[in-house]
């Protein structure tokens, strides 16, 4: 594979086609072999040749420092994981497809709680429906969800 013309899409979907359960390579092999590339390109191509050759020991170094975070100041990561969620929420898709999947697995164990959170009708206006509906998660306008996180970012 030529790393050089690798899109970051291109490593995303070679990342879900990899067997993630291969044993990490060896720190020897894995800190000594550092050299700093002269030029962006070959920047490029290495950072994705790493991520793709080192992936386990990337993934056991992120657990470990997210541990040691979490050990050492757990609201911080609690925090981090609420301004995370409130700059999903932002983005449509990912709030639209939350609300499918929540209901979903909602409707799976009680209808008549997914049948409450269905967002409300869209406003018609001279006879016709609105242009722009407002996207809702659990029946509720989508801007609660970011403000009750952005307010619990503040709490902590």
């Amino acid at each position: 594979m030529d790393w050089g013309n690798v899109t970051a899409e291109d490593l995303i979907d070679a990342l879900r086609e990899v067997d993630w359960s291969s044993p990490p390579r060896p720190l020897t092999e894995f800190f000594s072999r550092f050299t700093l590339p002269r030029s962006y390109s070959r920047w490029n191509s290495r950072l994705k040749c790493n991520l793709y050759y080192y992936r386990t020991n990337y993934f056991i170094m992120i657990i470990f420092i997210l541990g040691i975070a979490f050990l050492t100041r757990p609201l911080a990561i609690i925090a981090a994981v609420l301004t995370a969620l409130s700059i999903a929420f932002l983005n449509d898709s990912f709030a639209v497809s939350f609300n499918e999947k929540v209901t979903r697995t909602v409707r799976q164990f009680s209808p008549h709680l997914a049948a409450k959170m269905r967002p409300p009708l869209a406003p018609v206006i001279r006879g016709r429906p609105s242009a722009k509906r407002a996207i809702h998660i659990c029946g509720r306008p989508r801007w609660m969800f970011v403000l009750v996180f952005a307010a619990g970012i503040c709490k902590l």
